[in-house]
């Protein structure tokens, strides 16, 4: 049986874990699989893996933060012993990658392939040029660099230095068919849509990097029959609450937590928003597009590439809040746009998004690392 190490930086229930999730569920009972998160506690992802997946959660992995000392990344380069591949997932597992590259001859450890996925806040502007250069070393012994979007591969090949050979671009995919199906009024905890009612929706955890306080904002323009809602959890919820109260919107702005199955309530939704600083290739976007809905973003990664070309006229400037609001407000007066707009996405995504063509190309990734001809 094939042991697999998953370094993340976080396993919330964010894009990146879930995929993971969703990756560890198609490759069956036949790989066991060892998951650590850098912040301890934020482990929300566990609850997407499927009950026939070995898997397993040890709480005394040596810690995936702190200062990069020759003891500390000795402790971590033994840890990762007995596996058959190590899986790191962005910048918050970094210090496993380095401890892999300065040990893994001595130790004989097993190959390693990395994930990038995104920024948080404190990167959204500007790359930190240390955190390149740790970067540039840190992989140097990695089988392979995986992001999901252009703008990554660019950066893994030149602020990173890798070579092209190394870096695997796979987007995000979904199970196109489970999607654009009609929800039921009540499918949702806590806010039921009422008749009359038109829904403004996003998915994303409660993040500063999501700045959901920029879409209350960019919402105000938008009219009396429009209600917000936002599905996920985090620590900004406090913050989204307080903007909607200053705004007098508390009555048309809810946030009923995590959707664990968006297939089944993103019917619901009438308008899809982003109003992140930094996204790359957000899954939420191809949930949206599946769903047959129209899309208005900051022009952020890679989201103006993913949608239809109909779409890519209501993508902002990033940091515009007025702009995201006009946009807003145009599709909400426009439901003949809505409609084909969306229906443009749904086009697009069958095209281009297909979960089985994601899960596909991982699985040769990893098999391609630890020099096997299929995988699992």
């Amino acid at each position: 049986m094939l042991r697999l190490l998953h370094l993340h930086s976080s396993f919330a229930a964010g894009g990146k874990e879930l995929r993971a999730a969703k990756l560890m569920n198609a490759f069956g009972p036949g790989v066991e699989h060892v998951v650590v998160s850098a912040v301890p506690g934020e482990m929300a992802a566990a609850a997407a893996v499927g009950k026939q997946v070995r898997v397993s959660y040890p709480d005394d992995f040596p810690a995936l933060s702190g200062r990069p000392l020759p003891r500390r990344l000795l402790a971590l380069a033994r840890a990762m012993q007995g596996f058959d591949l190590i899986l790191t997932y962005n910048w918050g597992a970094m210090d496993a990658v380095m401890a892999h590259t300065v040990f893994a001859r001595h130790l004989g450890l097993p190959p390693l392939v990395h994930h990038e996925d995104g920024f948080n806040q404190d990167e959204t502007q500007r790359l930190k040029p240390a955190r390149n250069w740790f970067r540039r070393i840190a992989l140097t012994h990695a089988q392979a660099v995986i992001v999901p979007s252009q703008r990554l591969e660019h950066i893994a090949r030149t602020a990173w230095a890798q070579p092209a050979r190394k870096v695997i671009r796979i987007a995000n995919g979904i199970p196109l068919a489970d999607y654009g199906r009609k929800a039921k009024a009540d499918a949702l905890p806590r806010v039921i849509k009422h008749p009359g009612e038109l829904w403004l929706g996003t998915l994303a955890g409660l993040r500063a990097v999501k700045n959901l306080p920029r879409l209350v904002r960019a919402f105000a323009q938008m009219p009396e029959e429009w209600n917000l809602v936002i599905l996920g959890e985090g620590p900004e919820r406090a913050a989204i609450q307080a903007e909607a109260m200053r705004l007098e919107l508390g009555h048309r702005v809810h946030l009923p937590g995590f959707a664990s199955d968006p297939a089944r309530v993103l019917g619901l939704f009438d308008l899809f928003a982003l109003s992140s600083d930094s996204e790359q290739f957000p899954i939420s976007v191809v949930e949206a597009m599946a769903a047959g809905l129209a899309v208005v973003s900051p022009r952020v990664g890679d989201v103006e590439a993913m949608l239809a070309p109909e779409n890519r006229r209501f993508v902002t400037p990033p940091g515009d809040d007025a702009a995201l609001g006009a946009a807003l407000a145009a599709l909400a007066g426009d439901p003949d746009a809505r409609r084909s707009i969306g229906q443009a996405n749904r086009v697009r995504a069958q095209a281009d998004y297909d979960e089985g063509r994601m899960i596909a190309a991982y699985a040769r990734a990893y098999g391609d690392a630890m020099g096997r001809r299929s995988f699992p």
